[in-house]
C-alpha cells in the first residue's frame, strides 16, 4: 500500500513538472489583442483566385461546405464564374505599430484595393490610407486617422530558436482575433519565386484571413508577419511562413520615408550546388551559390565575377545555400562595397563588388525555345548535337560557340536532365566552340568522372552535372 501511494506521488510530481513547462498564453493575448486589426478591402472587378494568398489554391468543389459559405460572405455571389464578373472584397489581418495609426499588413491583402477598412478590437471601423506597398517582401504600410491607439512591441527574429513557442493572432475566414500557437520549425527558409525573404517556418495554424497578422514570441513581442502557407489541398497542412521582423521594419521605414523600397543588386543568375555539381567542381560538399549567368553591365560584371564562379561568402557571411544570397545582397545599400568570396577553378579568392540598385523589373533576355531537327553527331552521352544556326544564335544571344541538343535518348545526358533544344555553351567551365571542340574536351576527361555543363534555356541558364560513362 505504501509503495502504491509513493508511486502515485511520483506520477503527480512528474505531471506537475511537465505542466509547468507548458506556456501560458493568456496574458500575452490579453496584452496584445487590442493592437491586432481586421482588414477588409473593396477591389476592382477581378478573379477571386487572384485575391488569395500566394501558394494558395481553391480545392475542387469550393462552392460547397464552409468554403462556399466563406466565399459567399465576402464575394456575395453563388458561383465562381459570377465571382469573377463583379467587384470583390478580400479580408486579412494586420497590427498597429504606433499609437498615431500606422498599421502593417501584407501586400497581397491590399493589392489593387479601392477602399481599405481597418476594424479595431473595440469595433471601430476606420478608412485607411495606403502609404506604400512592396510586392517583393509582401509588406504594406497603412495609416488610419486616430490617436492613442494600442500598439505592439517588436522583438528580434535573430534570437529565435528552432522549436521555440510562437503565437499568431488574426482573422482566419473572418473570425476576428483568433489565436493559434505552435513552434518554430525552421529559420531562413527560401521559397520558390521569393528571392528576398528568409522566411520563418512554423507549424502555427494559418488560414485565409490570417495574412498580415503578427507572429509573437513568448515575451509578447512581434518577431514576424504571417504571409503564406504551403498546401496541396487549400487548407492548413502544418507549414506556415512568416516574414522576419527585421526585414519588415526595414521595408516599413523605407515605405514611410520614400513610398517605395530600394534593394541591393548584384546582377547574377544563381542556382543550387548539388552533390553531383560539387563533385564536378572538386568540392568536399555542396555549398554556396553557383553563378549561371552574369548580366551585362551589372555590378557583378564590373567586380570581376564570372559565370561558373561559386559564391561561398558575402560580406563575411557564409552562403550555405543559393537561396541565402539574395536577402544578403538586398540588404546592402546601392553604392556600398561588398566582399564576395568565390571558388574559381578550384581556388578561393575574394573580390570587392560595388552593389547597384535592384531594377524595378528584373528581366531575362533569353528567347524562345528552338529545336533543331538536322542530323548531327551522336555522343556517347546519349544525345545528338548540331551547330547552332543564325536563328538560335539570335534568340539565345550567342556571339560564338555552343552546340544544340537536337535529339536526346536514354543515357547519361537524359539522366542529368538535359533536354532536346538545350544549348550547351560550357563544359567544366571551358567554353564550347562547336561540336569538334566539345568532343575534344570530352575525350580528355576520365570515364566515371562528373562534369559540369552550362545549358542555355528559354527560362535562363542552368548548370547540370553529368557523369561520363565508364563503358563506351
Amino acid at each position: 500500500m505504501r509503495f502504491l501511494f509513493t508511486g502515485f506521488l511520483i506520477a503527480i510530481t512528474a505531471f506537475n513538472v511537465q505542466a509547468r513547462g507548458l506556456p501560458d498564453f493568456t496574458s500575452l493575448v490579453e496584452d496584445n489583442k487590442p493592437a491586432v486589426v481586421n482588414i477588409s478591402t473593396s477591389n476592382k472587378s477581378s478573379n477571386v483566385r487572384q485575391l488569395l494568398p500566394k501558394e494558395f489554391e481553391l480545392p475542387e468543389g469550393a462552392e460547397e461546405g464552409p468554403w462556399g459559405e466563406l466565399l459567399r460572405r465576402f464575394f456575395g455571389s453563388p458561383g465562381l464564374d459570377q465571382w469573377s464578373q463583379r467587384p470583390t472584397q478580400s479580408l486579412g489581418s494586420g497590427f498597429i505599430m504606433s499609437a498615431d495609426g500606422y498599421v502593417i499588413t501584407n501586400h497581397h491583402v491590399v493589392k489593387d484595393a479601392e477602399e481599405i477598412i481597418v476594424r479595431l478590437d473595440d469595433r471601430r471601423e476606420l478608412v485607411a490610407e495606403l502609404i506604400g506597398s512592396d510586392p517583393r517582401s509582401d509588406i504594406a504600410l497603412l495609416k488610419v486617422n486616430a490617436e492613442d491607439l494600442p500598439q505592439v512591441k517588436f522583438g528580434s527574429s535573430k534570437k529565435l530558436k528552432v522549436a521555440e513557442w510562437v503565437l499568431a493572432i488574426g482573422s482566419p475566414f473572418g473570425f476576428d482575433h483568433s489565436v493559434t500557437a505552435g513552434i518554430v520549425s525552421a529559420k531562413g527558409r527560401s521559397l520558390p519565386n521569393e528571392n528576398y525573404v528568409p522566411f520563418i517556418q512554423t507549424d502555427v495554424a494559418i488560414n485565409p484571413g490570417n495574412s498580415g497578422g503578427p507572429l509573437f514570441n513568448l515575451d509578447g513581442e512581434v518577431i514576424g508577419v504571417n504571409s503564406q502557407i504551403y498546401s496541396r489541398t487549400g487548407g492548413f497542412m502544418g507549414l506556415s511562413f512568416a516574414i522576419p521582423v527585421e526585414l519588415v521594419l526595414d521595408v516599413v521605414d523605407q515605405l514611410k520615408k520614400n513610398g517605395h523600397v530600394s534593394r541591393g543588386w548584384l546582377g547574377v543568375l544563381i542556382q543550387e550546388v548539388t552533390r553531383e555539381l560539387a563533385k564536378s567542381f572538386n568540392m568536399d560538399k555542396p555549398q554556396g551559390a553557383l553563378v549561371s549567368k552574369v548580366l551585362p553591365g551589372s555590378p557583378a560584371e564590373s567586380g570581376g565575377i564570372k559565370t561558373g564562379d561559386i559564391i561561398l561568402e558575402f560580406n563575411g557571411q557564409s552562403v550555405e545555400r543559393s537561396g541565402e544570397l539574395p536577402p544578403m545582397v538586398g540588404r546592402i545599400k546601392a553604392g556600398d562595397g561588398a566582399r564576395v568570396k568565390i571558388l574559381r577553378d578550384g581556388r578561393k579568392r575574394t573580390l570587392t563588388v560595388h552593389i547597384g540598385e535592384l531594377p524595378k523589373e528584373e528581366h531575362n533576355k533569353l528567347g524562345k525555345n528552338t529545336n533543331q531537327e538536322a542530323p548531327g553527331k551522336k555522343s556517347r552521352l546519349g544525345m545528338v548535337l548540331t551547330e547552332p544556326d543564325s536563328r538560335v544564335r539570335k534568340e539565345y544571344n550567342l556571339q560564338k560557340g555552343g552546340v544544340v541538343v537536337s535529339e536526346i535518348k536514354a543515357g547519361p545526358a537524359a539522366a542529368a536532365g538535359i533536354r532536346r533544344g538545350d544549348v550547351i555553351t560550357s563544359l567544366n567551365n571551358s567554353p564550347v566552340n562547336g561540336i569538334k571542340d566539345f568532343f575534344t574536351k570530352l575525350d580528355k576527361l576520365d570515364p566515371g568522372s562528373s562534369i559540369a555543363l552550362l545549358i542555355q534555356r528559354p527560362t535562363g541558364p542552368i548548370y547540370l552535372a553529368m557523369r561520363i560513362p565508364k563503358d563506351e
